[in-house]
């Protein structure tokens, strides 16, 4: 009874992600709705970790297995790919080290920060 509670949760919440997706004409998938709902959930406490936590970590452990289908057809499609290749190593090269290098520039600007207040309360 506990999963079929977790997965009617997590469920119902992409439901709603869907139907903001219908609603707004924004350019944002209907998962994003549903993850910012989940979170602003979570946030407020009107969902409890406990009730989610179980399915959504059993979702998680079986994402890799979702990527199996987007693996095969691109094996399927190198033939077209290959006019592309070197452009799209490229930019995957660039956006790559480009996100590497702003996520380790927030990362020592938190650290920094985090830092100096833990000096000021000495």
């Amino acid at each position: 009874m506990k999963y079929l509670k977790q997965l009617v949760i997590i469920f119902g919440i992409t439901v709603i992600g869907e139907i903001l997706n219908y609603l707004l004409p924004l350019p944002v998938p209907a998962g994003v709705y549903g993850l910012f709902l989940l979170l602003i959930f979570l946030c407020t406490g009107w969902i409890r970790e406990e009730d989610v936590s179980t399915m959504g970590d059993f979702f998680l452990e079986t994402m890799p297995l979702m990527f199996i289908p987007a693996g095969v057809g691109l094996l399927d499609s190198v033939e077209e790919a290959k006019s592309i290749l070197i452009p799209l190593t490229v930019i995957t090269v660039v956006s790559t080290v480009f996100v590497m290098a702003v996520t380790g520039s927030v990362a020592q600007s938190v650290i920094r920060k985090n830092g100096k207040k833990e000096k000021k309360n000495e």
